[in-house]
């Protein structure tokens, strides 16, 4: 199951309370007082994880709480500190106040943490009150709340390129043979129901190179209102480097033209806005082997005439596939800042 969004409520742990105690010890006539201070509480912290890709376990385990900390006992001694928990999220998780709305931490590398609410302080015991004229105190303090917040997650997927179309135009079918991702392949609309991910490899060893492509569930006129899944599946690849926008060009979906084609999915694009229409594309014509040509050509001149990469592509028999990959892998190497590494 993909879950993409939660919410959840984490309580940090109780500080400890101070002790009163008096050392009463055989030779000792006045030992004074010998409350010991409480146990600080645990903390809630929050890791980013790549053992994780979805948000599911906290759909249904919303509420997180750390352990609170020991009271403090007699002879001084101070109370054990409570655990603290560790959240696991996907890279790629962004982390909001639900109370605000105010972004409090965007994950985007592995094993990156932050502390989302603070354990609090143990108290004091009384021998912190003894004063020359007060030798006897039996005040302490109680251990202080450790804090608690109430957070909103959302998934945002971290890809190089993002597969865009009508659906059953081919992505899934493209991303299966570039890459080791399985997705469900069927030959109706909406086979995908949520986004796939696939590692794809250029290259040989010890020069390859890779990089990541997100194929997301179909969309249709429409969309940016609702119709078929939305664009709820759309924020996905809002980081992504490019755009593979995939037009099918052969009879069978039913579709006479596949420049209106573009045209729409373009403007479902524009209509969720945060700069997708705007992001580096790549034209591509899908089922080549079973394309009509007047179609193609009609494509092609579109693409041309917009100054876009175009490649005609069978993810069926394999045809313009590797051309294509290795075009995508050279255009995310230029639009890759200089610091980031390659693996």
């Amino acid at each position: 199951m993909f879950i993409d969004e939660a919410r959840i409520r984490v309580k940090a742990g109780d500080g400890g309370n101070g002790c009163v105690a008096f050392r009463r010890e055989k030779f000792v006539p006045r030992g004074g007082p010998s409350g010991g201070d409480g146990g600080r509480g645990g903390d809630v912290i929050m890791e980013a994880s790549q053992r994780h890709n979805t948000l599911v376990h906290f759909r249904f385990n919303p509420e997180h709480k750390a352990e609170r900390g020991r009271h403090g006992e007699g002879s001084n001694c101070t109370g054990r500190d409570g655990e603290s928990i560790v959240l696991k999220v996907p890279v790629g998780t962004m982390l909001y106040d639900d109370e605000t709305g105010e972004l409090v931490h965007d994950f985007q590398t592995p094993d990156e943490r932050i502390v989302i609410a603070r354990g609090g302080r143990g108290g004091r015991g009384n021998q912190h009150f003894a004063t020359p004229t007060h030798q006897a105190p039996r005040e302490h303090e109680p251990g202080r709340p450790g804090e608690e917040r109430r957070y909103r997650l959302e998934l945002k997927l971290l890809a190089d390129v993002g597969l865009v179309g009508y659906p059953n135009v081919g992505k899934s079918t493209l991303i299966s043979r570039i890459s080791a991702a399985k997705p469900k392949i069927a030959d109706y609309p909406f086979t995908t129901l949520e986004p796939n991910l696939g590692v794809v490899t250029i290259g040989a060893a010890p020069y390859e190179e890779s990089y990541v492509v997100a194929d997301i569930p179909g969309l249709i006129e429409g969309a940016s209102h609702g119709a078929g899944l939305g664009v709820q599946f759309l924020r996905h690849i809002e980081r992504t480097r490019l755009l593979a926008h995939l037009v099918d060009v052969s009879d069978a979906s039913g579709r006479p033209d596949p420049v209106e084609d573009f045209k729409v999915i373009q403007g479902e694009l524009q209509s969720f806005g945060h700069g997708l229409d705007e992001k580096p594309m790549i034209v591509v014509a899908a089922k080549a082997d079973v394309a009509n040509p007047e179609k193609l050509k009609k494509l092609q001149t579109m693409a041309k005439r917009r100054k876009m990469p175009f490649y005609v592509i069978s993810a069926v028999t394999g045809e313009g596939v590797d051309a294509l990959k290795y075009a995508m892998g050279e255009r995310v190497r230029e639009l890759r800042s200089p610091k980031e590494t390659v693996s």
